[in-house]
């Protein structure tokens, strides 16, 4: 009796099963869209006004909502860290609000595991508008009517931003889990 050896499929779905993933790739891809996301800003045409949305802090929120497992709680550290060398705000802000911010998203993945888009939304409107204000008030500039309603169009814009910064962390997301696999 002849043993038959299971032949490869042919299709696209064939490729996919029973592989592993390159957990270099799986685990850098987060933390390097982030990285990406600071430096951002440095491209973007300086103006009188801040327009341009923290978008380092944008993808942090979009990723730790989307994979809360993902990013460490300790991961605000090292990122903020590196969003102050590159932002302009005085050194240890960005480490003390991106750190408060992965505590408080860790706070609320443990009182509501399970949300819809539109709580994540609601929750990243919070923290970017916090974070918004919050660096405004670190960065020295005198607090007064003139200079919050400067910061209305970025805090606006940031907001509205995130649907699209949740959407590219969702592809980037997709990309990593089903491009990479480990050869050898």
């Amino acid at each position: 009796m002849e043993r038959y050896a299971p032949r490869a499929r042919s299709d696209a779905y064939g490729r996919r099963i029973n592989r592993e993933h390159s957990p270099l790739v799986a685990l850098a891809l987060p933390w390097l869209s982030i990285l990406l996301g600071s430096l951002l800003p440095l491209f973007i045409i300086a103006t009188a006004l801040p327009l341009v949305p923290p978008t380092g802090y944008l993808m942090l929120v979009a990723w730790r909502l989307l994979r809360p497992g993902l990013l460490p709680v300790w991961a605000g550290f090292p990122l903020g860290a590196f969003d102050d060398l590159f932002s302009g705000q005085p050194f240890g802000s960005g480490i003390l609000l991106w750190s408060l911010t992965m505590i408080a998203m860790e706070f609320l993945d443990r009182r509501i595991p399970w949300r819809s888009f539109l709580q994540d939304w609601i929750a990243a409107s919070l923290a970017l508008l916090g974070y918004v204000l919050a660096t405004f008030l670190l960065s020295g500039a005198q607090p007064g009517i003139p200079g919050l309603v400067a910061l209305g169009p970025q805090a606006l814009l940031s907001v509205l931003l995130f649907p699209a910064a949740a959407r590219i962390a969702s592809a980037l997301d997709r990309w990593r889990l089903t491009r990479w696999k480990v050869t050898g």
